[in-house]
Parts: structure tokens; sequence; C-alpha cells
């Protein structure tokens, strides 16, 4: 096995440092006290969900992180983080739909990081990408 070489290495980093921002992110976005206000469009709240949980799946992936355990990590919160929002946090509620919208977000990224390396693969023997 040959080593990283720096640019590689430069970009992992890069990747992670971008991972721990969209963690803090998620976590503030998740159990932060919701101000109130109007929705900006319909189902913004899902729409955001799988966002939350689609970017850190995908920059995890890309980082090279073992792809069970950061499908199985984010998987787990989504389910753990209504849990403690029902359950926990006063000025937050439970909904099963967004566990559905986190769930999607983390099987998007999966599908869209297959995809890419799919794509790099077979595009790797005729010079693309």
């Amino acid at each position: 096995m040959t080593a990283p070489t720096p640019v590689a290495r430069g970009r992992r980093r890069i990747l992670l440092g971008a991972l721990v921002l969209a963690v803090l992110v998620q976590f503030v976005v998740l159990y932060a006290p919701r101000a109130p206000g109007v929705e900006p469009f319909p189902n913004a709240d899902k729409v955001v969900h799988l966002l939350l949980f689609l970017v850190p799946t995908l920059l995890g992936l890309a980082a090279g992180l073992a792809p069970r355990a950061v499908v199985g990590l984010l998987a787990a919160h989504a389910v753990v983080s209504e849990v403690v929002q029902g359950a926990l946090l006063p000025h937050r509620s439970s909904d099963p739909l967004d566990v559905l919208a986190d769930l999607t977000g983390v099987a998007l990224a999966v599908l869209l990081w297959w995809l890419v390396r799919r794509r790099r693969a077979s595009g790797a023997a005729l010079g693309r990408w």
C-alpha cells in the first residue's frame, strides 16, 4: 500500500474539518430552542433535516472514514435526536417524519458517494475526472 500524497492528506484534513463543522451545525439546529416563525415554504423543516444528515454523511464518506461507522452513527443519531427532542427538551418536539427525512439524507449521501466512486472508477480508464 502506498502512502497518501501531501495533496491527499490536505484534502482529507479539509474534509474532516468540514465534517466537524457540519456536525456542529447539526447539533445546534437539532437541539437549540426553535425560534418561532413561519417556514419559508411547505416542508422546509424536512428539507433542512435531509440536508443536516446528507452533508455530514457525504463528508465522512469522502474523507475516507469507515462507511459502516459513518452511516451507522448518523442513522442512529437520526433516531436518537428525535427521542431526545421529544423526551428531554421542553422547547422541542419529536416528529417521526423528521427521522424519515434524516434517514433519507443519509441514504442519498450514500447513493451520491457510490455514484461518484463508480464514475471515477470507470472514468479513470477514459481519462475523465
